[in-house]
């Protein structure tokens, strides 16, 4: 029975996860929690753990008495999310090259394959989760008790604000993907060399390809509905 109830968890986890990060559930948006009890055969203990889990990484915002929500996005996060996302990848792919396992190695070659498959037949949502768990992993490389929480809610505001970076919509864009796999593997042999100089390069190189897509999300020509924590809500 604790093994059914674990692997329950682990679906509801992953479930909301997935939902967050590819825009499925809005930033701002209450969570039905008697419906995710219901829909996973849990009881409000064992939901209230994940629930609890996702807020310690970022993910929901948990409230007295009102339940929970989907954390937020402002333009107070969205200017501190510009600001610090080129120096927070540069530290962690340094850090990454000269501390890397073999085996995380391995894994983020994986995980790059994972990605490429998902160019190749994935929706943007497969693509935008088959490239944070590249740079999740980078991040479990970095090994810095620091930098660890602080990059875990990055790449969860990356993940969400880049969903236009993997939706493309014309050559140029789908370009900027083919471009943006290249420099994975990239990354990859400057990891694998413990080259962390290359290593840093690569990681202005890899935010300045994305960051005009992304800057398409926070315009107001592309967004699809108000920015603003007043309204709870951001565009995908």
């Amino acid at each position: 029975m604790k093994d059914a109830s674990k692997s329950r968890k682990s679906e509801l986890y992953d479930h909301l996860k997935t939902a967050i990060m590819t825009l499925r559930l809005r930033p701002g948006a209450d969570l039905d929690e008697s419906s995710l009890s219901e829909e996973f055969a849990l009881s409000r203990t064992p939901l209230r753990e994940v629930l609890r889990q996702l807020a310690g990484e970022g993910y929901v915002d948990l409230r007295e008495h009102r339940g929970a929500r989907v954390s937020e996005m402002s333009h107070t996060t969205l200017r501190d999310f510009f600001l610090t996302a080129p120096m927070m990848y540069g530290a962690v792919l340094t850090l990454a090259a000269k501390n890397a396992r073999p085996d995380q190695i391995e894994a983020l070659k994986a995980a790059q394959q994972d990605f490429k498959a998902a160019l190749r037949t994935g929706s943007g949502a497969d693509r935008a989760m088959a490239n944070n768990r590249f740079h999740e992993i980078t991040g479990e490389m970095a090994d810095n008790i620091y930098l660890a929480p602080s990059f875990q809610r990055l790449l969860i505001d990356h993940a969400r604000i880049g969903m236009t970076f993997y939706r493309p919509r014309d050559a140029k864009m789908a370009e900027n993907l083919s471009l943006a796999s290249q420099q994975h593997d990239a990354i990859i042999a400057a990891i694998e060399d413990g080259d962390d100089a290359a290593a840093a390069q690569l990681a202005i190189d890899h935010w300045n390809l994305s960051r005009d897509q992304i800057e398409l999300f926070v315009m107001p020509s592309g967004l699809d509905v108000p920015l603003g924590s007043a309204a709870g809500k951001t565009p995908a």
